[in-house]
């Protein structure tokens, strides 16, 4: 099928649902990938065991021989330190304070394995693979039930002192009564420009005024409930509330890239997750405020795009941690 010197790595992106697994090229080209459900048994023990049983039944499969695979990525939520391998913490895996991710993986898989935090490998997969494949200075945003962050300067995925960085999503844009968010802090970029803080305003925002035949009221009333994605449809069509809303999240969200843009001024933002399939709607709204707010030269050659990669962008550059480390 191919020359039997090549080595392949593999790349796995662990989410607090699923956890996605791919055989990759080093030329990132992906062999194969599949996803499994996460088991939360144990408080998460057994993530580890499970991610082993799962490549090497894929590996017989296949018909691989036992040295074709050299080595792991692996991208888990939370902050990470990348010297120890430790997660700091993971809430949605149950992992407790400091949990040692990567030295259970080598211990499972029997193979070298190298970890970052998920919206980093998602970012390095953009860069590699995706719609950042230019870009050595690059900031990936992903926007969902929450919002995360990863930043690349010079092709080098930045850390900070505590493996926090890029934290986006909890820097505060409402100082005075702002929503609780997850963290524990108030007003929270998340709190407004996430999946979760734009269903948060709809939702408050219809309650005000129950007796309206506007379409966003009139989905409540049938549904219950709504998600981000029928406000941003609603939002398409002129709706007047659902408009309101978009318009709010996406002014806090244009300016806070702004100034992350204003202080690092990478070559591209890039923007992914659930939310960034409003597409091009989402994207011209963004980009007239963050050109109202970002500085000239910050303008002229900073570019914000959506992400190419998906799903997959998170196992790319897990998988790409783990051929720069091991290659």
């Amino acid at each position: 099928m191919m020359n039997g010197e090549e080595k392949w790595v593999v790349g796995i992106d662990i989410g607090g649902t699923a956890i996605k697994l791919a055989f990759i090229r080093p030329q990132g080209e992906m062999i194969y990938k599949w996803e499994i459900e996460t088991n939360h048994l144990n408080h998460g023990e057994e993530i580890p065991n499970c991610i082993a049983k799962e490549i090497e039944k894929k590996r017989l499969e296949l018909g691989l021989i036992k040295g074709k695979i050299l080595a792991v990525g692996a991208g888990a939520p939370g902050s990470v330190d990348v010297v120890t391998g430790i997660v700091n913490e993971a809430i949605n895996l149950r992992w407790s304070h400091r949990y040692p991710l990567q030295q259970k993986l080598e211990d499972a898989c029997q193979l070298p394995v190298v970890i970052d935090n998920d919206a980093n490998c998602a970012a390095l997969g953009e860069m590699w693979q995706g719609a950042g494949i230019s870009s050595r200075n690059l900031v990936f945003v992903t926007i969902g039930t929450g919002i995360g962050s990863g930043i690349i300067i010079n092709g080098h995925i930045v850390h900070g002192a505590g493996g926090a960085a890029g934290e986006i999503g909890h820097v505060t844009v409402i100082p005075v009564g702002g929503a609780l968010c997850n963290c524990g802090k108030m007003g929270c970029l998340e709190t407004v420009a996430s999946a979760t803080g734009i269903v948060r305003q709809a939702t408050a925002l219809v309650s005000e005024a129950s007796a309206s035949d506007d379409g966003l009221s009139t989905l409540y009333k049938q549904n219950g409930v709504f998600s981000a994605r029928d406000i941003f449809e609603l939002a398409k069509t002129g709706d007047y509330k659902a408009n309101t809303v978009v318009q709010t999240s996406l002014s806090h969200l244009g300016i806070a890239l702004a100034n992350v843009a204003n202080t690092l001024n990478p070559e591209t933002i890039v923007i992914g997750g659930g939310v960034s399939r409003a597409g091009d709607f989402l994207l011209s709204q963004l980009n007239l405020i963050f050109h109202q707010h970002a500085f000239q030269s910050v303008k002229e050659t900073t570019v914000l795009t959506l992400a190419s990669k998906g799903n997959d962008a998170g196992v790319l550059g897990a998988a790409w941690l783990a051929k720069q480390q091991y290659m």
